[in-house]
Parts: structure tokens; sequence; C-alpha cells
């Protein structure tokens, strides 16, 4: 998971002391000359470094990019019985962990649940979202169970066609209890992926020594997001918050164009080099990933990354709080009714402040997205549950570099 903001945060391990560093902005359109140069670590940064560019000077003026840079990368797992009992007696030599595959050496990090919570409570009014409204007014004590007695600061966004603030950072949780009982229905947008973009920005912006959710109730497709799909992918992946997600039944819908424009064919490129400019390409098609194409027919482990990218990019397709779940290492429920909500948020509850969170620094690190497994040693009476990846940026992975 990376760890971004505007503070540095040191915290002790039994092994090693290992400074996160965090730093987030809104880019302004394109990059310095300097900024390129003092960047530059071989062609590979330099390439990326430019595809970077093109990919910013493509997207909306409206949505930046949330931007993250990292030495360290933290996973938080939830290990269970088969009977789905939390299991807490595992230590570091229990897991393996590759990124790319690439097996890292792991630590595990101590007593995480005690540390102070940042939540944002983002639910979909709009769309089908303003039908299920009845069932989400009176969840203030289950959100209540959720922080338990730990330091706190909730926030509740609402999101139709655009997101916006319900509700700012407060840690009266009465206060919370009355905003989600007082929401209104909005327009028939249901933009999922701005909504989480808005929520991701409002979180990271929390002081660093505080863990960050985010508590997600919508449909399960997007209707009407502006972000482009890579961008949503890069803002959900690329951060330290755990995304749990409830989601209600809906109608089935086709998916736009938009939301299919990454999803290449892993094939070589138009004639003159892979990043030659395709005479056949459809309009909007996407140099991001024509650069992790060219990238992987080189090394083996991009190739990997750009499958895992893929993947992550179809699953936001077809069901965005499931694909954000499995990519930030929370979970995901589907709810029919109130009670059913409810059982799920208490569910919840007792999950996140049982996880283990492994860190790493990766040993083969690149600009974009990193597929990342854990597994146990020899246990297989135990089911491990954990992200499955992250995206870093070109300075991070620089900064990463042995």
């Amino acid at each position: 998971m990376i760890c971004k903001g505007g503070a540095t945060s040191i915290r002790k391990t039994e092994t090693a002391i290992m400074v996160r560093k965090w730093r987030g902005h809104s880019p302004k359109p394109g990059l310095s000359t300097s900024e390129i140069r003092g960047t530059s670590r071989g062609w590979a940064m330099k390439f990326f470094c430019l595809i970077a560019l093109l990919s910013l000077s493509t997207g909306y003026a409206q949505t930046p990019t949330v931007t993250t840079r990292t030495t360290v990368v933290l996973v938080p797992a939830l290990v269970r019985s088969r009977a789905g009992a939390p299991v807490f007696t595992l230590k570091a030599a229990d897991f393996t962990l590759t990124d790319d595959g690439i097996e890292q050496k792991t630590t595990v990090e101590e007593d995480t649940g005690s540390e102070p919570l940042a939540l944002v409570v983002a639910i979909e009014t709009g769309g089908a979202g303003a039908g299920q409204l009845d069932k989400i007014r009176n969840l203030g004590p289950s959100i209540e169970a959720v922080i338990g007695s730990v330091p706190h600061r909730v926030a509740v966004v609402e999101f139709d066609s655009s997101p916006r603030l319900a509700q700012e950072f407060t840690s009266d949780l009465n206060t919370v209890a009355d905003t989600l009982h007082n929401l209104e229905p909005g327009d028939r947008g249901s933009a999922i992926l701005d909504g989480l973009w808005f929520s991701v920005d409002l979180v990271r912006r929390q002081p660093a020594a505080y863990r960050r959710a985010i508590l997600l109730i919508s449909d399960t497709v997007d209707h009407g997001s502006r972000i482009k799909l890579e961008d949503a992918l890069h803002a959900v992946s690329g951060t330290n918050t755990a995304i749990y997600s409830l989601a209600f039944s809906s109608t089935k819908s086709a998916v736009g164009h938009e939301a299919a424009l990454i999803m290449n064919d892993p094939t070589p490129g138009p004639p003159g080099g892979c990043m030659a400019k395709d005479p056949n390409a459809q309009p909007g098609d996407s140099r991001w990933v024509q650069a992790i194409d060219c990238l992987g027919l080189l090394a083996p482990p991009l190739r990997l990354a750009k499958r895992a990218a893929i993947a992550a990019a179809d699953g936001l397709q077809r069901n965005v709080p499931e694909s954000v779940a499995q990519l930030t290492g929370g979970e995901y429920f589907k709810f029919s009714d109130a009670r059913s909500l409810e059982k799920d948020v208490l569910t919840i509850s007792h999950h996140l402040p049982n996880r283990y969170v492994l860190s790493f620094h990766p040993l083969a690190p690149h600009p974009g997205f990193h597929a990342v497994v854990l597994r146990l040693n020899e246990h297989s009476n135990l089911v491990v549950q954990a992200r499955n990846g992250y995206w870093a940026d070109e300075e991070a992975a620089a900064a990463t570099k042995p």
C-alpha cells in the first residue's frame, strides 16, 4: 500500500525503523523541464516520464491525478479460519509476498488496530441509490461500532452525477448520524469513480498518524464519472486507504467506450516500433498501456504488471465496489435491506482493527501498477485476504531503487 501526504511519519518495527514519506498534490498541466531532468534514472525512467506527461495531457483538466511517493509499501491482510474466525497468531515468516512475481522481504507492523482512524462514508444518493436511502438513514450506531474506542475523524460524502461533501471531518458521531439520516435523493447519475476519487483526495489530507478507510455504499456499475479509468485506477490503488464496499443490486447496464480505453490486446505494436503512431488506433486509445506493452516485451515483470492492471481496470468496469475493495485490501459485501446492511457494517467493525499490516521495500520498482500476491506458508486450514496491487509513480520508483 502506498504511503503519501504532506509530512513524514516514523514508525519503529521489530527489526527496523521504517520511514514513510508522504506527499500528495494536484498536478499542474504538464511537467517542467527541470522536473523531467531531475527525475531521470536511465532510459526507462525518462521513457515513463514522457508517458506520464502524455497521460496527464489527455485527462480532463478538472480531475487532477493523486500523486504518491513512497519508500515503503504497506499491505493490510485479514487471516481467517475456514469457519470465518479471525486468526491473530501469525508472524512475518508465515507469509510469502510477491510484487510482480518477485518475492519480497516483509515485516509485520505491530498494534495497528489501536491507531487513530480517519473514515470517509461515501454514499450514492443519485440514480438507483436514491431508492436505498431509507436503508442507510439509521446507520449511525453501526458506524460508531466501526470506529470503536480509538481517536477518530469521520466525514460523509454524497454523490450522484458529481460528488459533494455532506459533512466535513468531525469527531462527533452524533453529527455523522444526523447527516446520514437527513440525506436527500440526488439526480439520475451514479458517478462512483468520481465519488471515490473525491473521497480518496479528502482522506489523504488527514494526519499521517491516522489509518485511512473509506466505507463505500453504492451501485455496482458506474454511470457518468468524468475521471478516466486509468486515472481512477491510479488514485484508488496509489494510496494507503482501505476501501470497504457495500453494494446493492442494480439493473443491467451498458458500459461506455471511455471505460474500455485501456483494454488493449497485448500484441506487438504498429509498424515502425511499439511506440510508433498506430494508423488503426481508435480515438482515445491509451498511450499508457502502449508504453507498458513496449517495456513488457523487454521486462517480464512489467508484462505481469500490465496484465494485473488490465484485470483491475476490467473489474472497475464490471463491478466498481468489488474491484476497489480487492485493490486496497478492504472487503466487499452485497446487501438487500437495512438489516443485512447493518450486519455487514458490524462485520467490518470486527475485521478492521484485527488485520495484519505487512510492509516491504520493493526490490524491482517501476512506475505504474504493481501486482501483489500474498499467500500463507503451510497453513492450508487458513484463508488470507489482502490487497492485490498498488500504484507507484515515477519518483517513488526511483526513490526505492537499491
